[in-house]
């Protein structure tokens, strides 16, 4: 996709370094940040430079490949390995992406390794590209069926940043968005804030922007009156963790906008590739629900007058916080499944269908 008229991917590698789009200083500087280390990996995970499940199981990948070139002494990539997968804990994909390179390295001669890791990492990227378009494919057809009823513009709701800037390329929830932008549907997205680190408003409203695409901020607790008056035809919403019998962990807020979105009959569509698919927990109670710091809640950055990104505290001295980071929303909630194989119901039978 493109900033500035310029395309990029989110993650890259190149003389040696992995290089990535420091997430944490959008939308007011664009800043490309090299990592050269399994720790620097890492800490770009936890201190969300980079987010999004999708782009945190590449970052994962890509840190598997900076430990085999730190020190490719066997104790040394397993013990990198665990600190990757635990330096998130409620995506899939982060677990995922480890366990595959780890699985594609064991047993390899040390002279070969590097490579062979690194080729791993490019394809694991690769293949979320490919499966982000497809998703994009697939989603465009309920955007169309929508258009060829109403003739008007399509307004769509979402929630976090579930874009490309969330993935490698096209974004899990935005690819049909920007499918159907190419193909001259006429969209409008509505684009929850989402606090508190305002990801829709610092990340999805700058890369639509960057594209073209008509969006609108808004409050968090705003979409529930906006599905009142009609001017919702459909959300979309990406995932960080999906399970078998369909139940969404994803951003907090997205379990109230579903329940908005049922209350309202507007279809309440969720988007993902096969890798945020946890097939192995049964019970959404077992789901890590990560909780962060709380200054993400007391404290709020911004562009002083001084053109100067400055935080500052928002609430009371004395006040505590909670900073739960993500909710679950129930499959029956869900109105369908948008993936890289197609459109299902979120149940055991509609995923087990596509993926037998």
């Amino acid at each position: 996709m493109k900033i500035e008229g310029k395309e990029y991917r989110t993650i890259w590698y190149e003389n040696n370094v992995v290089k990535i789009i420091d997430q944490t200083k959008l939308p007011h500087q664009f800043i490309i940040k090299e990592l050269k280390t399994v720790k620097h990996a890492i800490n770009a995970i936890k201190i969300m430079e980079v987010r999004g499940a999708p782009l945190i199981g590449g970052t994962a990948a890509y840190g598997v490949v900076l430990a085999v070139k730190e020190n490719n002494n066997s104790e040394f990539i397993t013990k990198s390995a665990e600190e990757l997968i635990q330096s998130r804990p409620t995506a899939i994909n982060l677990k995922w992406a480890v366990d595959r390179m780890i699985k594609k390295i064991s047993g390899i001669n040390n002279d070969q390794l590097l490579d062979i890791a690194l080729n791993e990492a490019k394809e694991i990227c690769d293949e979320d590209e490919k499966f982000c378009e497809s998703i994009g494919i697939n989603g465009l057809k309920i955007i169309e069926e929508i258009y060829n009823k109403k003739k008007d513009t399509v307004n769509i709701l979402t929630h976090c940043n579930a874009g490309w800037l969330a993935t490698i390329n096209w974004g899990t929830a935005t690819s049909p968005i920007y499918h159907a932008h190419k193909k001259g549907i006429p969209v409008h997205v509505w684009v929850d804030e989402t606090r508190p680190r305002n990801q829709g408003a610092n990340l999805t409203s700058y890369e639509l922007n960057e594209e073209e695409i008509p969006n609108t901020i808004i409050a968090d607790n705003t979409g529930g009156i906006l599905m009142q008056r009609g001017q919702v035809d459909m959300c979309i919403v990406g995932t960080d963790r999906t399970l078998s019998n369909g139940d969404v962990c994803n951003k907090i807020g997205t379990y109230l906008k579903a329940l908005a979105a049922h209350d309202n009959n507007v279809p309440f569509y969720v988007a993902l590739p096969s890798s945020t698919i946890d097939w192995d927990t049964k019970d959404a109670k077992d789901i890590p629900i990560e909780e962060r710091n709380s200054e993400e809640l007391s404290h709020i950055e911004g562009i002083d007058e001084n053109n100067e990104i400055k935080k500052v505290l928002i609430y009371p001295n004395k006040s505590k916080t909670m900073n739960l980071a993500f909710d679950v929303t129930p499959a029956k909630y869900v109105t369908g499944l948008i993936t890289e194989k197609g459109i299902c119901e979120a149940s055991t039978e509609g995923l087990r269908k596509l993926y037998k």
